[in-house]
């Protein structure tokens, strides 16, 4: 077919968002199928500053302290899988069990497309499934977790 400009020779097409693997502590403690995955994201607070010689009588702005959201995971509830809940009950006991979450964003043939790495993140909240006795949905947890760095890198 010849090339006659009306479409790219090489055309790139957006990652799909559905198809991806959470994977919760080096000794993959928590992983397998999730259902989804929100709040990765990450913002810079801005610091306003005026020099006492300036001569403009306006503010210059800079880049200040950056910070992380929390992440909130979804998965459906499984026979005697209590996990979430295992690793959130480690907090009421005061010990901090600090885990690295790995989220990698996967393409049509497994291999990972981007990856998403949440350094010590940790349970703050967990909740169960809501209850319907007319409802015809599958049961699943939600778990936020606090973390304290954010890094993503391209495959």
């Amino acid at each position: 077919m010849p090339d006659d400009g009306s479409a790219p020779s090489n055309p790139i097409w957006p990652l799909p968002a559905f198809h991806f693997k959470v994977t919760i502590g080096a000794t993959d403690a928590i992983s397998g199928t999730f259902q989804e995955v929100s709040g990765l994201n990450s913002e810079t607070q801005v610091i306003e500053y005026r020099h006492g010689n300036s001569k403009n009588y306006s503010t210059i702005k800079m880049p200040g302290i950056s910070k992380v959201g929390n992440v909130t995971l979804k998965r459906g509830i499984f026979t005697s899988d209590n996990t979430f809940w295992d690793w959130y009950s480690s907090i009421q006991q005061n010990t901090i069990k600090r885990q690295n979450v790995v989220i990698e964003l996967l393409d049509e043939s497994e291999a990972t497309t981007m990856k998403w790495t949440l350094t010590n993140a940790w349970p703050i909240k967990v909740t169960g499934a809501d209850m319907k006795s007319d409802g015809n949905d599958v049961a699943v947890d939600t778990i936020e977790l606090a973390f304290e760095s954010l890094a993503v890198v391209n495959a």
